[in-house]
């Protein structure tokens, strides 16, 4: 395993991080859990990623009881908040109050006496950025948390939050967490520069593309009875990546992957960390071995001429054309 600082803060975590969207809480057994945390240790993965509102908390149950054997020091763990925990016009959003409550309820379900690093889930339109980001401070005075954070913020919003970070000399933020693989590239356009420029590192989520580039979904075949495609509750984002347009281009990837000597998911995590300014993609594990294939991805640089090759084949996707 290969290790990145997070953005400019002196934080270092696995280039592979191992996150708990869609599986631990929800599909998964704890056991499956178990065993996935476990290996993780093993390929040294010491990034751990979930929300309060991954199935409203019993994510964070799952990941926090998996990571009960293992020394505290010996992992980075972030959580995030922002959407509804509760039908209250108070329990969601980036309030003061939201925060420091959600801070606390997170911290008890994981079983933990702080946090490594705090996302703000979302942008929230109705709350001052000025208390949020005096919040986030706040907590990390406590010792709560150690680091702040924010996912999914668009340029202008991680730009204005650093301005008004600096203007009131509080606690910087040290990463986004977007959305980031071969057909969803909107944050090398602005968010990247901006980011990099105030020291703030990407821990990019579905790399994969919710499985696609796996190679499990092929045009003209049925889907996977085990898939998450297959899962009519959890599916909708999955499902606009199962085009004809992509899933060729998926096809032209595995023959590349397949000269390569690797395979399309390793092929596609190595794309993702060919730009320094990424610090973790984020892999999501139902089993081990998942979690043995993902990590080899470390070991795959890939030259100029096979990312200029990769770029050809993402060319022939509309819509998800490359940002240049």
């Amino acid at each position: 395993m290969k290790y990145r600082r997070v953005g400019s803060s002196g934080i270092k975590v696995s280039e592979i991080g191992l996150g708990s969207w869609l599986t631990y809480g929800t599909a998964t057994e704890q056991q499956a859990a178990d065993a996935c945390i476990q290996q993780a240790f093993e390929s040294g993965i010491n990034f751990f990623d979930t929300s309060n509102a991954y199935n409203r908390g019993e994510g964070e149950r799952a990941l926090g009881a998996a990571l009960r054997p293992f020394e505290r020091s010996s992992y980075v763990l972030s959580t995030k908040v922002f959407f509804n925990m509760g039908d209250g016009p108070n329990d969601g959003g980036l309030s003061r109050k939201h925060i420091m409550e959600q801070c606390d309820a997170s911290l008890k379900r994981l079983g933990t006496d702080y946090i490594d690093i705090y996302f703000c889930h979302r942008y929230d339109q109705n709350a001052p950025l000025e208390e949020t980001l005096r919040a986030l401070d706040d907590l990390t005075a406590q010792g709560k948390i150690l680091y702040s954070a924010v996912s999914e913020w668009s340029a202008a919003q991680i730009a204005d939050a650093t301005s008004i970070a600096k203007r009131l000399n509080l606690r910087p933020l040290i990463s986004n967490q977007p959305i980031y693989n071969m057909f969803e590239r909107y944050i090398e356009q602005e968010v990247i520069p901006v980011s990099e420029r105030e020291g703030i590192g990407q821990i990019v989520f579905s790399p994969l593309a919710q499985g696609i580039l796996t190679g499990k979904y092929r045009k003209g075949q049925q889907l996977p009875t085990d898939s998450r495609a297959a899962n009519d509750s959890i599916n909708h984002v999955l499902k606009s990546y199962l085009r004809d347009d992509v899933l060729d281009c998926v096809e032209q990837l595995d023959g590349l992957a397949s000269q390569l000597g690797v395979s399309i998911s390793q092929l596609a995590l190595a794309w993702v960390l060919r730009l320094p300014g990424i610090s973790s993609a984020l892999i999501g594990a139902s089993r081990p071995q998942q979690i043995v294939e993902n990590v080899k991805a470390v070991e795959l640089e890939l030259s100029a001429d096979v990312v200029q090759e990769i770029e050809g084949i993402l060319e022939q996707v509309k819509h998800f054309a490359p940002l240049r």
